[in-house]
């Protein structure tokens, strides 16, 4: 028998939180809040007093005057832009991705409680939600360094010509045609600028400035800011109406953490994660899982493989990387031999892989974030996120242009620039 009040309860909670946010917060796991609110299992009497607690908290997120956004998360991934934009009070209400593994990832975190769809292509703009703000990280492998060497290399077509992920611009841009959201954020590497010898981003500027309407700023940015990764991607940012929007307004570390800060603690201190349960650490020895280790054959291999690159003259090899280190780009093949991020184990020890956990963390994601499929797949999937952090500074500075447009737009109050103070 499910019990009312509780189940009461929790639907009025999901109004207001995420099914990640109320499962923090009375100890859970968010498949068992999802079985809760589907009926599949009975909501515990017990929780009655946690639920109305919560209840009586404000919006986990939200800004200081409590106001909140509503958002879309195109070429979604792992929620990386998300929950950046989840941090300042926005709430999702549509969501696209068409990789499976991907999207497992995704609703374990995150809930099915929105629509969802795969292809964004064939769906029709119309049929999009309403929202304020649109995000989008666009595919960047036919933009990027990486992407156009292998299409090159296999006399493929890039960027706009390519026929596939190329053009998946312009489905953003017709979304926003239709919808006229009161802000976008999108997303992507930043061989974009450069791309075709600045023809490409010079078509995505005319489309969204001439054609669309808006008021555009991109900036690239280095996220070893907020994490010890040196990940540049340029951020296009854009506005209905014209704003005081300043990329000045950014609040950027003058020195970014180092690979200590992510590294699993092997002296005691690393928190037992049970969405994990010992999958990448080994709390009773205090050790990394061994099979992260690279094996003998593949050490020797990348060690020639570097030593053959330097005899001629290239840059080519692995990153082995220290404490103190900031890494390379984690890259979406780490999973096949981890070269550009190698932890050193000490002399005369085979080095290692970083473990998906670590790669979370080197993204900028918490430890309560989820991950529920295959290494392979976790590698990849982190390998082609944001740094989360990122995002939500930039979902800061965007806030109160935002707030101000849709207070124009619902409210009649006439529009001003805000301030920041």
């Amino acid at each position: 028998m499910i019990h009312a009040q509780p189940l009461e309860l929790l639907k009025q909670a999901r109004n207001r939180f995420t099914q990640r946010e109320i499962a923090e917060y009375v100890g859970k796991n968010t498949k068992t809040i999802r079985r809760w609110e589907k009926g599949e299992t009975p909501c515990p009497a017990m929780l009655e007093s946690a639920l109305r607690d919560l209840l009586q908290k404000p919006v986990i997120g939200t800004t200081p005057s409590g106001r909140s956004f509503r958002f879309i998360d195109l070429f979604a991934g792992i929620g990386g832009i998300r929950m950046g934009f989840e941090a300042h009070g926005g709430k999702c209400v549509f969501t696209s991705e068409w990789n499976e593994f991907s999207k497992k990832t995704y609703i374990e975190n995150y809930g099915d409680h929105h629509p969802f769809v795969g292809d964004i292509v064939p769906y029709p703009a119309e049929n999009v939600p309403d929202h304020d703000v649109l995000l989008g990280g666009f595919p960047c492998q036919p933009f990027s360094i990486a992407g156009v060497s292998k299409k090159n290399s296999l006399g493929r077509p890039h960027g706009f010509k390519c026929t596939t992920q190329g053009t998946l611009f312009f489905d953003v841009a017709r979304i926003i045609a239709t919808k006229r959201p009161k802000a976008f954020l999108l997303e992507n590497v930043k061989n974009l600028l450069s791309h075709d010898k600045g023809r490409t981003f010079d078509v995505i500027l005319q489309i969204l400035r001439d054609e669309l309407g808006y008021e555009v700023h991109f900036k690239v940015i280095d996220g070893q800011h907020f994490t010890p990764q040196h990940r540049e991607r340029i951020i296009i940012i854009g506005f209905r109406e014209k704003t005081g929007f300043l990329w000045d307004d950014l609040k950027l570390p003058a020195e970014g953490p180092r690979l200590a800060s992510i590294l699993h603690k092997t002296d005691g201190t690393e928190p037992v994660i049970p969405w994990d349960s010992g999958r990448f650490f080994d709390h009773g020895k205090r050790t990394v899982q061994p099979r992260y280790t690279l094996t003998p054959n593949l050490w020797v291999y990348l060690q020639a493989y570097a030593e053959k690159h330097r005899a001629a003259g290239n840059g080519f090899g692995f990153g082995m990387v220290y404490p103190d280190s900031v890494t390379r780009t984690l890259s979406a093949r780490y999973y096949k031999d981890g070269s550009e991020i190698l932890v050193w184990q000490g002399k005369n020890k085979r080095p290692r892989r970083l473990t998906p956990r670590e790669c979370a963390r080197l993204m900028g994601f918490p430890d309560s974030f989820q991950i529920p499929v295959s290494d392979t797949q976790a590698y990849r999937q982190f390998g082609n996120s944001v740094i989360m952090p990122v995002m939500q500074e930039v979902a800061r500075i965007m806030m109160p242009h935002v707030h101000a447009l849709i207070a124009y737009e619902r409210e009649s109050i006439p529009f001003t620039l805000p301030l920041f103070a």
